[in-house]
């Protein structure tokens, strides 16, 4: 198995949890972001989305990060990262997707680019933005996680794919120093999570490429 990761890639990030989770081995592949080697003819030609990760295993070539993480669950079981039951399943994928499909696009890397080189934002335009919408998705997920139950993790009491999205995206707000004192469920999660190594071995300055 090959993986193409860099490692304050919240995306690779899910997916390097998953993989430790798994007790699965790879091979990283390092792409560099900042200096756009994301967007070279070489590793477009490998995914032509221009996006990490990419997940290779023998012949079979995957990319965004919840369908690595399915077909991991679905080729190699154990542990399982969504549960048995079709609610529990559905919750999951919940928020998973709350997390990878409405608060992470809005202040990923492209759009804070987008924002400092096409609008001509500097560093506390970007920085606002990027609070504004972490407060906004962090809220929801933390009315979420309220009506789950009471549970170790986002949902029950083992880490589930959410956890591999969750966590990322706290690490990822505490980067740009947001405030995280009104949402107790999501830090309790996220320091649930971090007891287990298959957690902390994936955090981004644990990489290979940590800069």
């Amino acid at each position: 198995m090959k993986l193409y990761t860099a490692f304050r890639s919240s995306a690779a990030f899910r997916v390097r949890i998953a993989l430790n989770l798994k007790g699965l081995a790879y091979d990283p592949a390092f792409v560099h972001l900042a200096r756009g080697e994301h967007r070279k003819p070489e590793y477009v030609a490998v995914n032509p989305q221009g996006l990490v990760p990419t997940f290779e295993d023998d012949d079979t070539r995957l990319v965004q990060s919840l369908a690595i993480i399915e077909y991991l669950d679905e080729t190699r079981p154990q542990p399982p990262l969504l549960p048995k039951d079709a609610r529990g399943r559905a919750r999951v994928r919940s928020l998973s997707l709350l997390i990878a499909c409405e608060i992470h696009p809005l202040n990923n890397l492209r759009a804070l680019q987008y924002l400092r080189s096409s609008l001509g934002q500097g560093d506390e335009g970007v920085n606002a933005w990027y609070r504004h919408w972490i407060a906004d998705g962090f809220q929801k997920l933390e009315a979420e996680l309220g009506l789950g139950g009471t549970g170790r993790f986002a949902h029950g009491d083992s880490p589930t794919m959410a956890d591999c999205c969750l966590v990322p995206q706290v690490f990822n707000a505490q980067r740009y120093k947001c405030g995280m004192t009104p949402y107790p469920a999501i830090m309790r999660v996220f320091a649930e999570c971090m007891k287990l190594d298959a957690f902390d071995r994936a955090q981004p300055m644990k990489q290979p490429d940590a800069e």
